[in-house]
């Protein structure tokens, strides 16, 4: 299966500046319906993802300080390292359906860590259905 066949490409994906201030990375999430979004760095590069839970947790650890600071906080400063890890364009099968099976997407970088797109756990299933369909239709016995 090669993954850049299930790539959903940068231009097409939601992402957010690790630049970018809590506050409007919250209204992207919710403007999107997303629980997770990856983020990127101005030169490109993927800097990680974030998720509800982590502008949640940084509420509660700063709770009682004024919500409208939430506009000088950048993104980059919530950012867990080894939260939905990317991987490469040649990446193997196994690997991509191990995370599929953890991560409602795989980001997907070049070798140089430009972030290019990313792989969705329903393309992983679809890819994996079709295969599956293809090689029941061509029989048991087939090669």
């Amino acid at each position: 299966m090669n993954v850049l066949m299930m790539l959903t490409p940068k231009s097409e994906v939601k992402y957010i500046l690790d630049t970018a201030t809590v506050r409007s990375a919250i209204q992207k999430l919710k403007i999107h319906g997303y629980t997770a979004i990856p983020v990127i760095t101005k030169e490109g590069t993927y800097a990680g993802s974030v998720s509800e839970g982590d502008f949640l947790w940084y509420m509660v650890k700063h709770q009682g300080e004024d919500p409208k600071d939430l506009g000088g906080v950048k993104v980059k400063d919530l950012i867990r390292p080894a939260f939905i890890p990317a991987v490469t364009a040649d990446v193997e099968t196994e690997e991509l359906i191990l995370r599929a099976e953890e991560q409602n997407f795989i980001p997907v970088t070049d070798d140089r860590g430009t972030f290019i797109g990313i792989v969705t756990r329903r393309t992983v299933i679809d890819k994996l259905m079709t295969a599956r369909r293809e090689q029941n239709a061509r029989g048991p016995h087939s090669v």
